[in-house]
């Protein structure tokens, strides 16, 4: 039997000042549910701090920075809880988040995940880039949002209202099943961080599992908290690890295909950081292809194993089956209402 019900669990990494922000809002507008804070090896006096300031809060203390799928993988292995909130430390929540996605989810036992609205802490009527109104793919798995189309960000006008199915759920505020959680394998710690909760997601997809978007409960999000939106190490892993989701999850047809036209497309990519006089990028989108034939044999047993779990079942539902770079980039689409919703 689990210790609590809900346990929301804090990665952080030499993040003080942002535990000095927000901490004790998250605490207020949590009651009862149990908080959590995962260190992941800070050098910046974040456990003092919390020592001193916040003595209800549980400190997990991780040997060192293993990013954000180690990181909360060793954490949520010491909570007993039938739902984990996986929660940025860079986050301001509101009043009732927590309730109106626990409802949800104790309702319809078939959603593994589901996250909340994300708007921008900075400019309170935009989405944010991280989640957005709910996360989605498109058939070359390039990912996108309601309410968000690469850098195109929406004004909130209450137009994603409604509770429904996306493809991933935003793992700056991610709500999922402890259950399913471990029976899928968790998040994959090969990843380190970026794109770890798409693949997730998708895992929990295809062991039948829902993922959803409640957004009745809404936070802002500062983001790139941990790893700026410029930063060459984001490119790096952004670009690896999508390849690495592709070939983990996808279908067995026509999936080769995709993963040399994915390849030809970040090459272009690649060439347009160098022509913006982006360098650094450039080369990371070159390192990103070396990482992920590296990890190619690995990433291949990976998909083998699930493939022969019980309940698995590939699945390409709620995948936009369309090319949102070609709509985006070459047609001028930047809105979700744009797309074409035979696609979905």
């Amino acid at each position: 039997m689990s210790e609590v019900k809900v346990a929301v669990v804090i990665l952080n990494f030499n993040g003080k000042k942002f535990l000095e922000k927000f901490l004790s809002g998250i605490i207020l507008n949590s009651k009862p549910h149990k908080i959590v804070v995962a260190d992941n090896g800070s050098t910046d006096d974040s456990v003092a701090f919390l020592k001193e300031n916040f003595s209800s809060v549980r400190i997990i203390e991780n040997k060192g920075n293993y990013g954000y799928s180690k990181g909360y993988n060793l954490a949520l292995k010491q909570i007993g809880a039938d739902y984990f909130v996986l929660l940025n430390n860079d986050v301001e929540v509101t009043k009732n988040w927590i309730d109106p996605i626990i409802r949800l989810m104790d309702e319809n036992p078939n959603i593994g995940a589901c996250q909340p609205k994300l708007l921008d802490y900075n400019n309170q009527t935009i989405f944010e880039y991280a989640g957005a109104a709910g996360g989605f793919i498109d058939k070359y798995g390039y990912p996108f949002c309601r309410g968000r189309l690469f850098n195109s960000l929406e004004q909130d006008k209450g137009q994603f209202s409604d509770a429904t199915e996306i493809f991933w759920a935003s793992g700056a505020c991610l709500f999922v099943r402890a259950k399913a959680y471990w029976q899928v394998g968790g998040l994959d710690d090969d990843y380190f961080a970026h794109m770890e909760e798409i693949d997730l997601c998708w895992r929990l997809k295809n062991f039948g599992y829902y993922v959803f978007i409640e957004p009745k409960s809404v936070i802002y999000h500062i983001g790139g908290g941990t790893l700026n939106k410029l930063s060459k190490r984001k490119t790096y892993l952004n670009f690896r690890n999508n390849l690495i989701t592709l070939t983990k999850n996808h279908p067995p047809g026509f999936l080769f295909l995709k993963i040399i036209y994915r390849l030809k497309l970040d090459g272009i990519a690649a060439l347009k950081f160098l022509f913006d006089g982006q360098p650094k990028h450039f080369f990371a989108v070159i390192r990103a292809h070396f990482g992920y034939y590296k990890r190619l044999p690995a990433t291949l047993r990976k998909r083998k194993q699930l493939k022969n779990s019980i309940g698995f079942k590939f699945t390409m539902r709620k995948v936009y089956n369309g090319n949102v770079v070609f709509e985006h980039f070459l047609k001028g689409r930047k809105k979700f209402s744009e797309l074409n919703k035979g696609f979905f």
